[in-house]
């Protein structure tokens, strides 16, 4: 008879452990049931919203009612029972990841290198200097956290998606998290006002409109408003801009994840090595190479595309809910003025860099 030896350190998983972590697994489930039916209805009167007004997307009409609910309450009942905070907790942090995977879907690279390089250093250089301008600025006004470096990631990228993916590799603070999906939904709403009002007056042609829009608006939801008011052609280069600000999504977050690692000293809090790219961003970038492969049928696309929206507006629903109002009225000023000059930042590189390139 010959024994076989167990592996050093390992256990092997008894009956018991096994039914151990069943019976976990279902209490976790039961526990988040409430929150996630909380944001599924949510999701459901976002939705209804943006059928009733094209201009507000889903995402935006998500958080502003997270917001809502979050601060609603008769004396010291809240419109939000603590019971649904554990699933709202699932849906900020782990639906939000999956829904930022899923943004890879709207990426393929031929189409963006198909920009040109004088495009292509446009979008490239605007990102840069938003990013590292708005964290200047941050710093300068004395914003706490890592306000500064989600508010930047926010205004440069895409809006709360951008935040969300940034979020994942720093775990900040729900503060800062929301602060910065705030401004960015804020002013990204601001721009469907007041962007179409300057097309003419500032001497663009409805091509220059269209990539000034891509260059410089956060949302992909609210560029396609925007650009839709200057025509077809016009919609298509915003779209088009976009997305390649989308695509340096993963090689700035990694960036930063990598000289965060660095700076402690290639160990997490927990004592452990951190991966050299999450798995989230290694997600998102498995669907941008799928989608440019040109093996999916365009009909998945669009469902994937859907589903992500609906899923991204779960998690800033829930994201929302966390905002206090009367704290953030108190001590948002700072943040929101830093906010507002990364707006006019964005706006007026990307518009010179328009002139410049077309």
């Amino acid at each position: 008879m010959t024994i076989i030896p167990a592996r050093l350190g390992h256990t092997p998983a008894t009956p018991h452990r096994r039914s151990a972590r069943v019976t976990r697994s279902r209490a976790a489930v039961r526990a988040a049931a409430p929150g996630l039916g909380a944001a599924a209805l949510a999701v459901a009167v976002a939705s209804g919203v943006h059928r009733l007004a094209p201009a507000v997307s889903p995402m935006t009409a998500a958080v502003a009612l997270g917001v809502l609910v979050g601060n609603l309450r008769a004396g010291s009942v809240r419109a939000l029972p603590e019971a649904t905070r554990p699933g709202l907790a699932v849906a900020a942090k782990r639906v939000m990841r999956l829904a930022v995977v899923l943004l890879g879907f709207k990426l393929a690279l031929g189409d963006v290198l198909a920009l040109g390089r004088p495009t292509l250093l446009l979008v490239c250089l605007t990102v840069a200097a938003t990013f590292f301008g708005t964290q200047w600025l941050g710093r300068k006004a004395g914003l706490p956290g890592d306000q500064p470096l989600l508010i930047a990631t926010g205004f440069s990228i895409c809006g709360a998606s951008a935040v969300a993916a940034m979020n994942g590799v720093t775990e900040s603070e729900e503060r800062d998290t929301v602060t910065a999906v705030a401004l960015v939904t804020l002013c990204g709403t601001l721009a469907i006002a007041v962007l179409p009002l300057l097309h003419h007056p500032l001497g663009l042609t409805d091509l220059q409109f269209g990539r000034w829009t891509g260059a410089s608006v956060h949302d992909v939801g609210q560029v396609v408003a925007i650009g839709q008011t200057a025509g077809a052609a016009a919609l298509g280069q915003a779209v088009v801009v976009k997305l390649m600000r989308v695509a340096l999504l993963a090689p700035l977050v990694t960036g930063v994840a990598l000289v965060r690692n660095r700076r402690a000293g290639g160990r997490t809090a927990g004592g452990k090595r951190p991966a050299p790219l999450p798995l989230f961003l290694l997600g998102f970038l498995a669907c941008m190479a799928l989608r440019s492969s040109g093996a999916l049928s365009g009909g998945f696309v669009d469902t994937a595309n859907t589903l992500d929206e609906l899923l991204m507006a779960a998690a800033l629903f829930a994201l929302g809910s966390t905002v206090d109002v009367r704290q953030l009225l108190r001590t948002g000023r700072r943040a929101l003025l830093v906010g507002l000059a990364s707006w006019a930042l964005i706006a007026a590189v990307s518009y010179a860099g328009v002139l410049l390139t077309t």
